[in-house]
């Protein structure tokens, strides 16, 4: 399990174990690691934690926050990164089984070109199995340029809220297709324990294959991906057959394959 020590002049504080989905960082008292100092914001960082990985986003903090010497807005924490938060230090610790993700492939995005993902076979018409939503607030369309990149993860997944109902067994198989921008039409596999969607710096989201079945989990950016019309919060939420997302400016609906 990931863990973070906390401490201040070379003094260890204590050690927190990463056993939430999101650990929120500040001065703040509601949070979940509080350190009470002037040069640490009130809500200053967060850390979001999906199966073995966890990834590090600054909350638009005063001072910024600083990983390995250098200043982040977000990061895929290794073993042994080292978080400043002013006079502070975070060590995280995680002695993750060989093939779990690397940080270059969160930080990569795939471009969609013609090509890339293969077009959509037998799959019904997205408008046609999809319930009407209402329409979100959308970003431009280029954005679809950037819209899709994966990376594997292993691990013991966390449990999802008690009213979730899952979307199916972890033995099905899932796709996405895109239904808006230039590769609508185009279909993507969900066939990794851990997907991540989005655009870096935009709007990311992840969506993890669990023996429960299919759930997203908002990553990064102001907004919340949209399911169905509706906004997400910071939990995972499960994915039902012919859901619809809308993630940095790009619809596409998730289904479930025979």
């Amino acid at each position: 399990m990931a863990k973070l020590i906390l401490s201040m002049d070379g003094l260890v504080l204590k050690e927190i174990a990463l056993t939430k989905e999101r650990t929120t960082i500040g001065r703040k008292p509601h949070n979940d690691i509080q350190i009470d100092n002037l040069a640490v914001s009130g809500e200053h960082a967060v850390i979001v934690t999906i199966l073995q990985d966890s990834f590090l986003e600054d909350l638009g903090s005063t001072n910024g926050t600083v990983v390995n010497g250098a200043s982040i807005k977000k990061h895929f924490l290794q073993n042994n990164d080292i978080i400043e938060l002013g006079k502070y230090k975070l060590k995280y610790l995680n002695e993750t089984p060989a093939g779990v993700a690397k940080a270059a492939d969160f930080e990569k995005t795939m471009v969609l070109r013609p090509g890339s993902v293969r077009p959509a076979a037998s799959v019904a018409p997205a408008a046609a199995s999809a319930p009407a939503a209402p329409a979100a607030a959308a970003a431009p369309a280029s954005a679809a340029a950037k819209a899709l990149s994966d990376t594997v993860a292993g691990g013991t997944p966390t449990s999802p809220p008690a009213a979730a109902k899952p979307a199916a067994a972890a033995q099905k198989a899932a796709a996405l297709q895109l239904l808006s921008g230039a590769n609508a039409g185009k279909e993507l596999d969900l066939t990794k324990p851990l997907t991540t969607l989005g655009k870096p710096g935009v709007q990311v989201a992840v969506i993890t294959r669990r023996p429960q079945g299919f759930f997203i989990t908002h990553v990064e950016g102001a907004s919340f991906p949209v399911v169905n019309g509706k906004p997400l919060d910071a939990q995972a939420h499960a994915l039902n057959d012919h859901d619809v997302i809308e993630l940095a400016g790009v619809k596409m609906e998730f289904f479930l394959k025979a």
